[in-house]
């Protein structure tokens, strides 16, 4: 996995450009990288990769059905012409 480090500094500097108060911006920061650090602890189980799956899969079939029904109209007005 290719994971990009979360930069604390850049994010306090641009909450505080944004007008958050220096003392607040830490704060939101150090929540921000306990999360962010929590994510990267916590990798995806084999249930969570096979629910993933399965909603891609269910996405897949609903625009495969979408894009054969465009399909479909779009040869029913092809006969009109």
């Amino acid at each position: 996995m290719n994971a990009t480090a979360f930069d604390t500094l850049a994010t306090a500097r641009e909450l505080e450009a944004a007008g958050v108060a220096r003392d607040h911006a830490a704060a939101i920061v150090s929540i921000a990288r306990r999360a962010d650090a929590a994510d990267r602890e916590t990798p995806a189980t084999k249930t969570d990769l096979a629910e993933l799956e399965a909603r891609l899969t269910w996405r897949l079939v609903m625009l495969g059905a979408a894009i054969g029904g465009m399909l479909a109209a779009a040869v029913a007005m092809l006969k009109f012409l």
